[in-house]
């Protein structure tokens, strides 16, 4: 049984969701092959673009592409100078301080956009709370009502199969002690390497995923292993400049995945860990 709820407007989304992928970018199609947008100006400072409506279809780096209802696609870029803001939110306010990491592809989005010599620079980027929340709910591969530990393990779970659309360039793994989620000193050296390495790389994004040993109940260890990898995140982007675009959205993966055996304390320290692993989309590696 689907995770999912059959609402009319999730299963809107959850097909747009279907329909593309990070690799998408600049992609063309075999049906209507399309040249990758070019914007040409004569101005060197950027002035006022055009606004874009449609969905996100894709995520490559600093590059958001939107496809409008008529299928035409526009690629714009985020920087830190972007707002990104949803309306209707909570007692009707603005949410004026979303990350970076809420532009999931399928939702529907208003681009204010400058135009520069580079291309079309987002100054702006307008959702609904009611559609972001749905887009992550479609992301997450689960809905509110479903609360049991494991059952949500598994969905985290599924969301890792993302990494089947990327080359992965590499993974450094940093550990922590028992039942803690504080960074060593190699830990913070190693990760700074990590985003060194990753920022000589055209197109790389990072991917955070937390992990415990087989100590504590499942709901405990899920909970850590989500706290280490926001841990991880956090430093990568205050202390590493890692720019919070350029991450894919963090998972905490509790005691799966092993690197060794459990039932030996060399082995639960190598598992008590967050791995940093560099991404490359398939579809522009090389490029």
């Amino acid at each position: 049984m689907s995770l999912i709820s059959k609402s009319p407007k999730v299963l809107s989304m959850a097909a747009m969701l279907a329909s593309v992928t990070p690799s998408t970018v600049f992609a063309q199609t075999q049906d209507s092959p399309q040249p990758p947008l070019a914007v040409t100006v004569s101005d060197t400072n950027p002035s006022e673009g055009p606004e874009v409506k449609g969905f996100i279809s894709a995520r490559s780096g600093d590059k958001v592409q939107v496809t409008a209802a008529d299928g035409t696609k526009t690629v714009v870029t985020i920087n830190d100078a972007t707002r990104i803001s949803a309306t209707k939110g909570i007692l009707g306010l603005n949410r004026n301080k979303l990350a970076a990491t809420s532009l999931l592809n399928g939702l529907p989005v208003t681009v204010k956009t400058l135009q520069s010599a580079d291309g079309l620079l987002a100054s702006h980027i307008k959702l609904q709370n009611k559609d972001l929340k749905t887009a992550s709910m479609i992301h997450n591969g689960t809905d509110q009502r479903f609360a049991e530990q494991t059952a949500a393990t598994e969905a985290l779970r599924g969301r890792m199969a993302d990494i089947d659309q990327y080359n992965i360039k590499g993974t450094t793994n940093v550990n922590f002690d028992t039942g803690k989620a504080v960074l060593a000193s190699q830990a913070k050296t190693d990760l700074c390497a990590a985003a060194t390495a990753a920022e000589g790389m055209d197109n790389a994004l990072l991917l955070v995923v937390g992990y415990t040993d087989s100590t504590g109940s499942e709901e405990l260890n899920q909970a850590l292993s989500e706290k280490r990898a926001a841990r991880v995140v956090n430093y990568l982007q205050q202390a590493c400049h890692w720019k919070p675009y350029r991450m894919l959205t963090p998972t905490g993966m509790s005691e799966a995945d092993p690197l060794a055996d459990n039932n030996t304390a060399e082995g639960k320290a190598q598992n008590r860990r967050v791995a940093v692993n560099i991404l490359v989309s398939k579809g522009l590696d090389g490029l």
